[in-house]
């Protein structure tokens, strides 16, 4: 009896550590994003963010899959997520494209790092409390991972990127300002998402893996364009929505009334 007891302590043991391993991975990918960054390898740094992100939405769903989601988990996620997608990719694009601008651009990139510590703080008060099929502003791994697929799109056309450093300098901040808005975003997370596939849709995922792995750059960077876009859009169309049912109610209150 004691030898099994001590077996699944260990099994349980090993099956906590597992999430917080891929944690640590995705803090390594981090850690190494900024030291590429330093070393002027932008594109190393850049698919470092990308992996990162990677293990960041992996460690959770084995967290949860195997129930082993804590505290410290959350915390541990938390910490790394900021070195991650907030210094790393901050750094990344202020030595990229920014440091010619002196402190405007560094101020930049310190605000996105602020930006993501608050985006981060406001998930984690909200966890439980806020529906889990969107999220509440920008999520920090999307804004670091537009960060990493624009410079894969400069080097892709060989494009420099401190030759556009105010173009780059408008796509931190506005991404800045959409970590810490209230503008929502898909989680992917529903259930039916994976449960409703036909064939159809499963021949464009192939084609879609087909045209991300042949031309990886251009495909990434379209994806994180689309999604970062998708925020704004579905707000605006849910706001138009919200005018059209209240002017329809105001004609037939009209109606009403006319014919009383």
């Amino acid at each position: 009896m004691k030898a099994k007891r001590f077996q699944k302590e260990n099994l349980r043991r090993g099956i906590y550590l597992l999430p917080n391993m891929f944690t640590t991975m995705n803090l390594f990918c981090g850690f190494y994003a900024i030291i590429a960054s330093i070393d002027g390898k932008f594109v190393a740094a850049a698919i470092a963010i990308i992996i990162a992100g990677v293990f960041d939405n992996l460690d959770g769903k084995i967290a949860r899959a195997t129930g082993t989601t804590s505290k410290f988990g959350i915390e541990y996620d938390s910490l790394a997520d900021l070195i991650s997608f907030g210094l790393a990719p901050g750094l990344m694009v202020y030595m990229w494209a920014l440091k010619p601008l002196g402190r405007i651009g560094w101020l930049a990139a310190f605000l996105f790092m602020a930006c993501g510590a608050l985006r981060l703080a406001r998930f984690n008060t909200q966890v439980g409390t806020v529906n889990s099929d969107r999220f509440v502003g920008l999520p920090i791994p999307a804004a670091a991972g537009m960060n990493a697929v624009t410079i894969l799109i400069f080097d892709k056309l060989h494009i420099a990127g401190n030759t556009h450093a105010i173009l780059v300098l408008i796509m931190l901040y506005a991404l800045s300002f959409l970590m810490v808005s209230a503008i929502k975003y898909n989680s992917f997370k529903k259930p039916e998402l994976f449960r409703k596939m036909n064939f159809n849709t499963l021949v464009v995922a192939v084609l879609i893996f087909i045209f991300i792995a042949s031309q990886p750059a251009i495909a990434l960077f379209l994806c994180g364009v689309l999604y970062v876009l998708s925020g704004p859009f579905l707000t605006l169309k849910r706001y138009g929505n919200i005018k059209q049912k209240e002017a329809r109610k105001l004609k037939e209150h009209k109606r009403t009334t006319r014919s009383s």
